[in-house]
């Protein structure tokens, strides 16, 4: 994991991902490519929604679709009815700028699962929690960076 990608020429990088869900967790909502670079002197930073499954749809704006939540708020719980267990595919930089240097990265992110704060509520029978407590998340695992060099 990680590394230098050395430039090919004017050919953007491309990338062959691949993620498996661990065999006792949650499924997977999609595989992301975050690309960061410098700009006139500022960091910027684009993800990229690089591999999900084939089924979801893009909208208008350019957004993925939800992949969904099973989470039941009443027990604590949730089914892996939605998602993946397995994604791959190849990426290529839709935007690259040869002579540019950029570092690119990758995360998977899992469908949404119960927080801890939703386990605790369940738990110790809590009601009056503050509304702005959220009660699932979804998880992610991050790659080691990818520096491009020109």
């Amino acid at each position: 994991m990680g590394g230098d990608l050395v430039a090919r020429g004017v050919f953007p990088p491309s990338f062959m991902l691949m993620a498996s869900k661990d065999p006792l967790g949650a499924n997977l909502d999609r595989i992301q490519i975050v690309k960061g670079w410098l700009e006139k002197g500022k960091r910027r930073e684009q993800v990229y929604d690089a591999v999900f499954d084939q089924n979801r749809k893009i909208d208008a704006e350019g957004n993925l679709e939800s992949v969904g939540n099973t989470v039941d708020l009443k027990s604590a719980t949730y089914q892996n009815s939605i998602g993946n267990v397995e994604l791959s595919g190849i990426w290529e930089d839709p935007d690259f700028i040869p002579g540019q240097a950029a570092v690119y990265y990758v995360r998977v992110l899992e469908i949404p699962t119960p927080r801890w704060t939703l386990y605790d509520k369940v738990r110790y029978q809590l009601n009056n929690l503050p509304e702005n407590v959220p009660m699932t998340i979804q998880e992610r695992a991050y790659t080691s960076a990818i520096w491009y060099l020109p």
